[in-house]
């Protein structure tokens, strides 16, 4: 039975009433989906996803890090719930009930997921929200699960037994005393992983927020880089986050709201401009940051400063967890021309991907394993909220996830938006803005923190008009 790795043990220790580590996506389907059908489908296809069928097993006194066992009565009606709308069941009411699911922590002894099926939408449409714990997968596992639920064609699913596979046994973790046992040795080996991973971080200490800005810090890594035959690895800029109104610790209270962009207009201004899409994304983001800051106490006089995460995980890489880093990247607020704008984002992000494909930034992985367990979870709670209240590294969480350009499919009913939902923290700060492309759609979820900015429609809605910024760059260019 597998146990968490160190990284996926630090998305429950930096649970607090206000830090919860939820990932989730909001499906609107269209027509009716009943409950008793989305349950029948999760019945036949839980054997294709493992995160779904398995719930924590702790180890006493915290000693270790918790195993994964397998649960053998899934619970579907605990699981699968089902909620209406008042009339007239629009988006806006949609996203206040998606803030309130949002904000709520997990029961930790229970498999860490739910899903709510949201009735009475305008149009005669369906909401599917689905929530797992980060502990358990990452935005690549969490595709997995949205997956499993999805079909390529509007015909009903296959009957019982057909095509899904049964369920492999899970081996059982190890008893009470084993687990202790295996703790206090991983605890003895603790100074020795501290010592390796200090060594093996200082050709890397430039990517480490905060640690970057101390001084001497990028003159010592580039120096270690050389000295390591490194040297042709790029170094990074210093990233002080300006503060905001959304920098430093997060309320209990969640906002969301979304936005959809045809895909096609992204992609015009790729074309136009010679970029990637990602890089359109990023501009987008920054864009909708700094018409929201023109009009809540001013621009920053510097860029802001984005976490972008990154996957670690190879194609085909098999297992539950975490395989992700996070970088991060100035997003040019400061800068007034949306297309001037657009190549500096540009220049950052290739400079972030040249440095990441010659060494993958593996630190957050390596720190967490450095840290004992026993003492993970006071010392990860401690140092968020020390980090959050003096010195946050970041503004903004930003992630663009390439999704399928196809019509898919839930119990027959057509997919017509998949918005992410994702997590902010006091590190983070209190916005996420998480893009998702689904066939031939850019589907855009933004989660505030209510006390910060309390209309996050505001901020979606910016994000339309710097796409238009962008594309009337576009269109006044020479032909």
């Amino acid at each position: 039975m597998p146990q968490l790795t160190a990284l996926d043990a630090q998305f429950l220790s930096i649970e607090t009433a206000t830090n919860v580590a939820n990932i989730a996506g909001l499906a609107i389907l269209e027509g009716a989906l009943n409950r008793a059908d989305l349950q029948a489908l999760l019945e036949r296809r839980l054997p294709s996803v493992p995160a779904l069928r398995r719930r924590l097993a702790p180890v006493p006194f915290g000693l270790d890090h918790p195993y994964w066992v397998q649960e053998d009565d899934l619970d579907l009606d605990y699981h699968v719930r089902e909620i209406g709308l008042p009339e007239p069941g629009d988006d806006r009411q949609l996203a206040e009930q998606v803030s309130r699911l949002h904000a709520r922590r997990l029961d930790r002894s229970r498999p860490l997921w739910e899903i709510y099926l949201v009735h009475n939408l305008s149009g005669g449409r369906t909401g599917l929200y689905t929530k797992i714990h980060h502990a358990a997968v990452d935005g690549i596992g969490g595709a997995d699960v949205l997956a499993a639920l999805l079909d390529t064609t509007p015909e009903p699913p296959p009957a019982p037994g057909t095509e899904e596979p049964q369920p492999d046994r899970d081996e059982p973790p190890p008893g009470q005393a084993e687990m202790v046992a295996r703790g206090l040795a991983r605890l003895a080996a603790n100074p020795a992983r501290v010592v390796r991973f200090a060594a093996a971080a200082v050709p890397y200490l430039d990517e480490i927020p905060v640690v970057s800005w101390l001084p001497g810090t990028r003159l010592l890594s580039g120096l270690a880089r050389r000295v390591a035959g490194a040297g042709g690895v790029p170094g990074l800029p210093a990233l002080p986050a300006p503060r905001t109104p959304f920098s430093g610790p997060v309320s209990q209270h969640r906002r969301f709201a979304y936005v959809s962009l045809p895909l096609e207009e992204v992609k015009a201004v790729r074309k136009a401009f010679g970029v990637t899409v990602n890089d359109v994304v990023m501009t987008v983001c920054a864009g909708a940051l700094r018409g929201w800051l023109a009009g809540h106490g001013g621009v920053p006089g510097r860029p802001l400063v984005a976490g972008v995460p990154f996957s670690l995980r190879e194609a085909g890489m098999p297992g539950p967890g975490n395989q992700v880093t996070i970088m991060t990247a100035p997003l040019a607020t400061h800068v007034a021309d949306p297309v001037e704008r657009l190549h500096e984002v540009r220049g950052a992000m290739r400079r972030i991907k040249d440095r990441f494909a010659l060494a993958p930034a593996r630190w957050l992985r390596e720190f967490s394993a450095s840290m004992p367990a026993a003492l993970m979870g006071l010392a990860s709670r401690s140092a968020f909220a020390l980090v959050g209240e003096t010195v946050p590294p970041i503004n903004v969480i930003i992630s663009n996830v390439p999704g399928p350009q196809f019509p898919l499919y839930v119990c027959g009913n057509l997919l017509l938006t998949h918005y992410p939902v994702s997590v902010i923290t006091d590190v983070s700060g209190g916005v996420n803005i998480t893009a998702f492309s689904y066939n031939g759609s850019l589907d855009i979820g933004v989660v505030t923190d209510r006390t910060m900015i309390p209309d996050a429609w505001e901020l979606a809605g910016h994000l339309r008009a710097a796409l238009d910024d962008l594309l009337n760059a576009e269109s006044s260019l020479p032909r």
